[in-house]
């Protein structure tokens, strides 16, 4: 369990290069400043923003076998986890999903300077959002969990995998599934919060639609 700033740190270091890390710090560094005027995350958790923000966005990657393929965010908010994924791994293509203009403005001005090429902003509402198919599908506080994957239906395959923050609702939200869905998904431990977890998962083919 990671419990503190250098644990963090630490743990994300192992997971992408030394330039990727002048980025998160330029990110975190930004994300202080800009918390300021609007409010992108709860001011607390920017005391230990490494580990509540960071490294629990970084840890969906030990959860995703693909290294190749689009992974799309939704809801991205203030770029978590999508932008850090986009930081961590530059070359792959993530697609952040938002709809509101003030949170739009930040990605877009995280994107620009943080170089991340790859990078693609869709300043919309999902189900305006041109279909592509997804590797991977994130959302950390997007919709309830039935609803979150109807509306992805658009963008996921038999291989696209489900990497879902929910905190403490995990194994709740689960069992708000369709008892043949609830055995495609399991729940992860959070490696930085001790009562939150992550649903992970693949959805077969032919289920896509029918949740």
């Amino acid at each position: 369990m990671i419990t503190s700033e250098t644990e963090a740190r630490e743990f994300v270091s192992d997971l992408c290069d030394a330039e990727a890390m002048e980025r998160l710090d330029q990110f975190v560094a930004a994300l202080k400043l800009e918390n300021e005027t609007q409010n992108l995350v709860a001011k607390p958790t920017l005391e230990t923003a490494w580990q509540r923000h960071i490294a629990d966005s970084a840890q969906l990657l030990s959860h995703v076998s693909r290294e190749t393929g689009i992974w799309l965010d939704l809801g991205t908010g203030a770029g978590l986890p999508g932008l850090i994924i986009a930081i961590m791994r530059p070359k792959r293509p993530v697609v952040l999903v938002e709809s509101r203009r003030k949170r739009i403005d930040w990605l877009e001005r995280m994107r620009m300077d943080l170089a991340l090429s790859k990078c693609t902003i869709e300043g919309k509402r999902l189900e305006l959002v041109e279909s592509v198919p997804a590797s991977v599908i994130s959302a950390r506080a997007f919709a309830p969990l039935p609803k979150l994957i109807d509306l992805s239906a658009r963008f996921s395959t038999a291989e696209t995998t489900f990497v879902l923050p929910k905190g403490r609702s995990a194994a709740q939200e689960l069992q708000t599934l369709p008892k043949k869905a609830r055995k495609l998904f399991h729940v992860e431990q959070s490696l930085t919060d001790d009562d939150a977890g992550i649903l992970v998962g693949s959805l077969a083919k032919g289920m896509r639609t029918k949740i």
